[in-house]
């Protein structure tokens, strides 16, 4: 079938991007699905910090390639052997499409499966198939998705099916801003009822990270951000604290105000710099984990011995350390309960048209989640 896509061919070009145009919409090829495999149409997909570093060349993919790893939309058609999704279906995609038989997988930890990452870099779906050409020429599919598109055929095991009731428009950000960020508190950092927390770092995931903390009863939500209208919005969600992450001795203010630091901290900007500052305001035995994902070459570096004399912990998490199949149906039940207002974090919606300018929004900080509707 024929379908409308955002490709994109050139990593690193300058901004701004509505005059260099990293993000090329154009008529490709899209074949159908094959065994264990979905086609669905994409009613909306989220611009994230993750596509942007792709065009940013902070993390380089496989070119040409369709960018784009989160969104919700509708099965029109599936493959042989599967049985999990019919046509009409309501689904959530996920940008970890495991295999389901790795050792990661079979211990619960799909978001850690080899075989998606081998894809990942090799440009294919996890089954090495490409479905997506262009003029003769194969088009590399982008964490086994691409989804800045008017449909895509993906792995079965890349989508969650939802319930039809759940608007398609916030759903959208439950594949990569919801499970990352609410993850990193309720999974990976366990944070407990009276716990005390922060999150560094207030783009979509953070945001979500901070509601995660509020579903976990969190007696003390510090919000740091470069951002004072970040920080607003941090407020209105739940934080009880707040602070300017830029402002003159920043670290030993949250430490002063909190006796000593917290005991959780989030870090969800993928800056060195937002990880210093998270590992700076960790109280003694606490932990930072850190779900922002940086430049591939960045390090991030401590004193050994204070980490040893401090029994501080640094934890890593990928994709909130989810089991999707588990955790985005609890997660959609508390959207439906109010208790995750996803929706307070879209910031408009785009047209492929506005692509290039939506990136340039993004990258000046000034917008959380936009929802690109491929077929406006």
């Amino acid at each position: 079938m024929k379908m409308k896509a955002a490709i994109l061919r050139v990593q690193g070009l300058p901004r701004p991007y509505a005059d260099s145009r990293p993000l090329s919409v154009e008529e490709v090829d899209l074949d159908p699905p094959g065994p264990g495999e979905v086609l669905y149409k994409i009613i909306g997909a989220g611009l994230c910090h993750s596509d942007l570093s792709t065009i940013e060349n902070l993390r380089p993919r496989k070119l040409p390639t369709i960018p784009g790893h989160e969104a919700a939309g509708i099965v029109e058609a599936v493959g042989p052997g599967v049985t999990a999704f019919k046509p009409g279906d309501h689904v959530i995609s996920v940008f970890v499409s495991s295999c389901g038989d790795c050792s990661y997988c079979a211990r619960s930890r799909p978001n850690l499966c080899t075989s998606a990452f081998a894809s990942r870099t090799d440009g294919t779906l996890v089954s090495g198939a490409r479905r997506l050409h262009l003029g003769g020429e194969d088009i590399n599919h982008y964490s086994g998705l691409s989804v800045f598109a008017q449909y895509a055929v993906v792995s079965e095991n890349a989508l969650i099916t939802i319930p039809d009731d759940v608007k398609l428009e916030d759903a959208a950000v439950f594949g990569c801003a919801v499970v990352t960020g609410v993850g990193a508190v309720l999974n990976t950092a366990q944070v407990p009822p009276g716990g005390q927390m922060a999150v560094v770092g207030l783009g979509g995931v953070g945001m979500c990270a901070l509601m995660g903390g509020v579903v976990a009863g969190a007696e003390r939500i510090v919000a740091v951000d470069l951002s004072a209208q970040k920080l607003e919005l941090a407020r209105e969600l739940g934080a009880t604290d707040c602070f300017l992450a830029g402002a003159p001795g920043a670290a030993e203010a949250i430490k002063e105000a909190t006796g000593g630091g917290l005991d959780y901290v989030i870090e969800t900007a993928g800056v060195v710099a937002a990880m210093n500052l998270a590992y700076a305001i960790t109280a003694r035995g606490g932990m930072v984990v850190s779900a922002g994902l940086p430049s591939s070459t960045s390090t991030f570096s401590y004193l050994h011995g204070a980490l040893v004399s401090e029994e501080k912990s640094i934890r890593g998490s990928y994709m909130g350390s989810c089991v999707p199949k588990r955790d985005i149906p609890r997660f959609i039940a508390l959207y439906k309960r109010g208790k995750l207002p996803v929706q307070k974090l879209r910031s408009g919606f785009i047209t492929f048209d506005q692509i290039n300018e939506g990136f340039d929004n993004l990258s000046e900080g000034t917008v959380l989640r936009q929802i690109l509707q491929p077929h406006a």
